[in-house]
């Protein structure tokens, strides 16, 4: 159970310096930072592998940009549909 907690916050902060590398965190509310995270972990280390310093079995640097990757896929995608 503390390990999933832990997942989420690591996740949330990736995510917060995500939005901050993209200037699109204002915008993001805490939950969507959780997710960017946890995604773009994901995203990161399935493109870059897992190398680097790990918090709670996430590899930082990957995971940080594979967020960014994330974080700018879904504001160019909420941009283009909000524009229609």
């Amino acid at each position: 159970m503390l390990h999933w907690i832990w997942v989420l916050i690591v996740g949330a902060i990736i995510g917060v310096i995500a939005g901050a590398l993209t200037s699109k965190g204002k915008s993001m509310g805490w939950i969507a930072n959780i997710i960017a995270g946890l995604v773009g972990s994901a995203v990161g280390e399935a493109l870059l592998g897992d190398w680097g310093p790990q918090l709670a079995g996430m590899a930082v640097i990957p995971s940080i940009i594979g967020a960014v990757i994330v974080v700018l896929i879904v504001s160019f995608v909420v941009s283009k549909v909000g524009s229609k």
